[in-house]
């Protein structure tokens, strides 16, 4: 079993927010059953909360977390949904890092650990999503 994270779950453990002790939690249960994993728009997110790279390689061994290159595959589903989405009316048109995120989960993961906004489920109904509340 893969989990993949989203930016808003491991930007939520970093900050230590309301929700992070219960995200901590299920990840951990998780990793007991498969690996953790993020995409590079993740990488890049989060990392901007360091002051280096090395710091940020600490925490994400401290919580078992592993960069996972985005295939090609994943990239052009994370393309195509995104236009659909716009097509449809969809009004942002900075949104294709978060399908990016979807698309690599889909396709390189078993399941995406995500405060979800309504278009993952939507756009990517084949996508298991974890959380807390689920």
């Amino acid at each position: 079993m893969i989990t993949a994270i989203d930016s808003s779950v491991l930007i939520s453990i970093l900050n230590r927010e309301t929700e992070s002790a219960a995200w901590q939690r299920l990840l951990t249960e998780a990793a007991k059953e498969g690996l953790l994993v993020i995409c590079p728009v993740v990488f890049a997110e989060c990392g901007t909360r360091f002051p280096s790279l090395i710091p940020f390689q600490k925490a994400l061994d401290l919580l078992q977390i592993s960069f996972d290159p985005i295939s090609e595959e994943a990239s052009y589903t994370a393309g195509q949904i995104f236009k659909r989405y716009r097509q449809e009316g969809g009004p942002r048109q900075n949104l294709i890092p978060d399908f990016i995120v979807a698309a690599h989960a889909a396709h390189q993961s078993n399941q995406l650990a995500t405060i979800d906004r309504g278009y993952f489920r939507r756009y990517f109904p084949y996508l298991k999503i974890l959380s807390p509340s689920s």
